[in-house]
């Protein structure tokens, strides 16, 4: 009484069906790649747009609050509200445009006094950033700009320079009102 067992015939899988299902997975890891390098440059730059939007409302804000003189006034005399924008940072911070990875700013960095940059806007970061920022006003002509400028890929060439930019504008009753821009101006390519 023997039983027979009954082997079948397995069989393995072929060259080409491996190679097919090589090549698969790596389009699909080429795929996965690119999608995550975007995501990157997307959360590095919202960074910037983040930073950007809160200066050029600092900036708005500081010609809004009233400045009057510190004088005494005499009997019977006013003195009108001033407004005017701060005038331009000193430096732009950090020193260097942070090249590839974040960067912490030191704390001095924010200078400035009442009416003249970082100090004037209320305006600093206390995290490490991927940009350099910078502050840049014309106070005659009551314009300001506001910069980002980074390496992301850290090739030694900064690029990827986002833009916000803001101005003293005349309504049609002739109030003054000082507005950003309606969106940055975003680089031609951002380093990736």
């Amino acid at each position: 009484m023997f039983m027979r067992i009954r082997r079948s015939r397995s069989r393995g899988f072929t060259l080409v069906e491996l190679m097919i299902v090589v090549a698969i997975i790596g389009i699909l890891a080429a795929l996965a790649i690119y999608g995550v390098r975007k995501y990157l440059t997307s959360a590095k730059t919202g960074e910037a747009k983040n930073n950007l939007g809160r200066m050029g409302k600092d900036a708005v804000a500081a010609y809004e609050r009233e400045q009057m003189p510190g004088a005494l006034l005499g009997a019977s005399a006013n003195a009108a509200a001033s407004h005017t924008l701060c005038a331009s940072a000193t430096a732009p911070v950090p020193a260097a445009v942070p090249a590839g990875a974040k960067m912490q700013p030191p704390a001095n960095a924010w200078g400035g006094n009442a009416t003249t940059g970082w100090k004037c806007l209320r305006f600093s970061i206390e995290s490490p950033v991927y940009y350099q920022y910078n502050y840049t006003a014309n106070v005659a002509a009551n314009t300001f700009s506001t910069l980002a400028r980074a390496d992301l890929d850290a090739d030694g060439t900064p690029g990827g320079n986002w833009q916000l930019d803001g101005g003293l504008l005349t309504s049609n009753t002739g109030e003054s009102i000082m507005r950003l821009a309606p969106n940055f101006i975003e680089p031609a390519d951002v380093d990736e």
